[in-house]
């Protein structure tokens, strides 16, 4: 019976790593999901880390690797690395869980996604990346930031969200109310940036005040086409204004799983929203991979449906290798 079990067991990489940006960023990420794993399905999935370094050389378990040959020793791939590697593991018919380019490219580019979502009629924040300051072609940083805020004003009014944009999610984010303080967060993030490599810009975007969401939804969950998970506040000591009415939470869940279906999201999709005092919403940012930290807000809205993450990350992994059967 034992030895059945073993049999049994599915053998899965997490793909993380590869040159560029998101580099540091796919490594945590896929380091999570191996350690989630590992610690609640390991009695059903066995874990591989693939890891691509920023030389493009694939390594399995460590070791240096062709990707021609984790055909004979794995049965899927997690890739939280770039989309373009899942065209790879397609080529060699290894299933695989993944972002699309597409929806990678939404993810990462406020303004395709801003157009994209007009066809459902879904608004976004506007919002202006300020580019790198350059002293040799910008001049003096003072005259630069007082330029910049002027282009910012000229857009949209204040309140203005402002920090540089950067993979790195802990960075800090200013909120300025006037013009002489969006000067100065403009004039101390640009000079923060000189010489510290990565930080490529500033993004200044239009503050909705409102009650904020997050949604998660799932294909085929719970026998539903997309699963939205029950709408709960970001923190369960919510001040009352935060709370939701039953008719806000049937549209923003309504709004969710239109977004899921319109972006194409294969496996998971966060959507954060704003609702604002006059009952509009707005479109905050997507992400297509989970928060499996034992903290996170989405597992405690897991919780509050009677489940736990490694449920619904089963029920990714499950409904992939279903989908690779059929094929």
């Amino acid at each position: 019976m034992q030895s059945k079990q073993i049999n049994n067991i599915k053998k899965v990489g997490i793909l993380r790593g590869g040159a560029g940006k998101h580099y540091i960023r796919s490594l945590k990420k896929g380091g999570e999901i191996i350690a989630h794993i590992f610690e609640n399905l390991g009695e059903k999935y066995k874990i591989f880390d693939i890891l691509i370094d920023q030389d493009h050389i694939w390594h399995f378990n460590g070791i240096p690797i062709n990707p021609s040959d984790l055909i004979n020793r794995i049965d899927a791939v997690w890739n939280v690395s770039h989309p373009s590697f899942s065209n790879i593991l397609d080529s060699l018919s290894i299933p695989n869980i993944g972002v699309s380019s597409f929806a990678h490219t939404l993810e990462n580019s406020k303004e395709i996604l801003r157009e994209h979502i007009k066809k459902i009629d879904v608004q976004m924040p506007r919002s202006v990346v300020l580019p790198l300051y350059q002293k040799d072609l910008d001049g003096a940083m003072d005259k630069y930031a007082i330029k910049k805020a002027k282009d910012v004003f000229e857009k949209f009014s204040s309140p203005w969200l402002v920090r540089s944009f950067t993979e790195n999610s802990s960075v800090s984010i200013f909120l300025a109310k006037t013009f002489p303080e969006l000067v100065n967060v403009i004039k101390d993030l640009s000079a923060q940036a000189c010489g510290v490599k990565n930080e490529a810009s500033i993004l200044v975007e239009e503050f909705i005040a409102g009650k904020v969401a997050s949604l998660y939804s799932v294909p085929m969950f719970r026998g539903e086409e997309i699963y939205v998970f029950p709408l709960t506040p970001v923190t369960q000591k919510a001040r009352p204004q935060e709370v939701f009415s039953f008719s806000e939470k049937e549209l923003l869940t309504k709004i969710a799983k239109d977004l899921h279906k319109h972006i194409g999201a294969k496996h998971f999709l966060k959507s954060d929203f704003v609702l604002n005092s006059r009952g509009k919403v707005y479109l905050l940012q997507i992400n297509g991979v989970p928060n499996l930290k034992p903290d996170s807000h989405f597992s405690e809205v897991c919780e509050s449906v009677g489940a736990k993450m490694h449920h619904v990350v089963e029920h990714i992994l499950e409904q992939m290798l279903l989908n690779a059967r059929r094929i």
